[in-house]
């Protein structure tokens, strides 16, 4: 079967120029007048030419891919993050691979290894988590064009773009504590992990300046999944005192532990108070609709992506401050002052 793909010496055969012309017209060098350029780029649209990305990415050692790694590819979350991410890198000419790497060290290898070898220029990592130690082959991650975007990986030398979680965590619980609630409880994300740690801190820094007692049994550890919100509400509800109201690191655990509210006959918000974290599309029509701290997700994707650009054009920003995109507390149904 023939190839009757068009190339570039067939624009240059109709534009009576030559190939090197045409390549230079094409790629919009500036070397080549304005009118020649747009005759060139009509006859282009015209033969429906397209470029050879293979033989272009041999030319110029780069790929014009890029990763967006995150732990779970079926967590509606990294939707939005995904479009912001998507809509800057196609501006830019570069399309965008995921990688899932579902917690697996192996798999977290397997994606720096691809940006190592060249099959992307870069990444956009949303794990919290490096290569394990020994897996690392002697690289310096802090030299590869890597951006962290939400979790926080300590003394990586890499940029990151993340909001405020500890302040974010203490305004939800104090929301709480404004209609009147004492007896709060926490479901808390994968403990030790930096994002889970400070949604801690924020929930203890709350109860503390509102010199509020966190009973023993009133810190639970999660995992972000809604099964975990399930079985960790289950714990706090077989506590002799159990709570009136519950503080969930991200709204699929607080999902998960409103299923099982009402598994129990508790009413929320009626009998028990839930905040979530995150502001997933669901949230507003999930019954009730959930009071959640929202975060910009689409800006969080744009912000990160306008970072690895800068990185793959020669920039130096390892060292610069992390970006702190802002939040805010979408406050809904799912919190009521606690009965009398």
């Amino acid at each position: 079967m023939s190839d009757h793909r068009p190339k570039i010496k067939d624009i240059a055969e109709r534009a009576g120029v030559s190939v090197a012309t045409v390549s230079r017209a094409l790629s919009d060098s500036g070397l080549v007048t304005a009118e020649t350029s747009q005759r060139i780029h009509a006859l282009a649209r015209e033969l429906n030419y397209r470029p050879n990305v293979s033989a272009r990415n041999l030319r110029t050692r780069k790929s014009m891919s890029v990763l967006l790694v995150v732990r779970d590819v079926g967590n509606p979350f990294y939707l939005d993050i995904l479009k912001g991410v998507e809509a800057t890198a196609r501006e830019a000419g570069y399309s965008v691979l995921m990688g899932n790497t579902e917690n697996d060290p192996d798999r977290e290898t397997e994606y720096f290894n691809m940006l190592r070898d060249g099959h992307a220029d870069g990444m956009v990592l949303m794990t919290g988590k490096l290569p394990p130690a020994g897996h690392d082959a002697g690289v310096d991650i802090s030299r590869l064009p890597v951006v962290v975007a939400l979790e926080m990986i300590e003394s990586s030398g890499l940029p990151h773009v993340q909001v405020d979680n500890v302040a974010a965590a203490k305004a939800a619980v104090e929301h709480l504590i404004s209609l009147g609630h004492r007896k709060i409880a926490h479901i808390a994300g994968p403990l030790p992990e930096v994002m889970a740690v400070h949604r801690r801190e924020g929930y203890r820094a709350a109860m503390q300046d509102a010199g509020l007692a966190i009973p023993q049994g009133y810190e639970v550890r999660g995992d972000y999944l809604l099964e975990t919100g399930q079985l960790c509400c289950g714990q706090l509800f077989a506590l002799a005192e159990p709570p009136t109201a519950l503080f969930a690191a991200n709204d699929e655990m607080a999902y998960g532990a409103i299923h099982e509210l009402r598994r129990l006959g508790r009413d929320v918000p009626g009998d028990v108070s839930v905040v979530g974290f995150d502001d997933l599309y669901l949230s507003k029509a999930f019954y009730p609709p959930l009071t959640t701290v929202n975060q910009p997700r689409a800006d969080i994707g744009r912000t990160a992506m306008s970072l690895l650009l800068r990185m793959l054009s020669g920039e130096e920003v390892g060292l610069s401050p992390p970006i702190v995109l802002p939040t805010a507390l979408s406050i809904r149904a799912s919190t009521a002052s606690p009965r009398q």
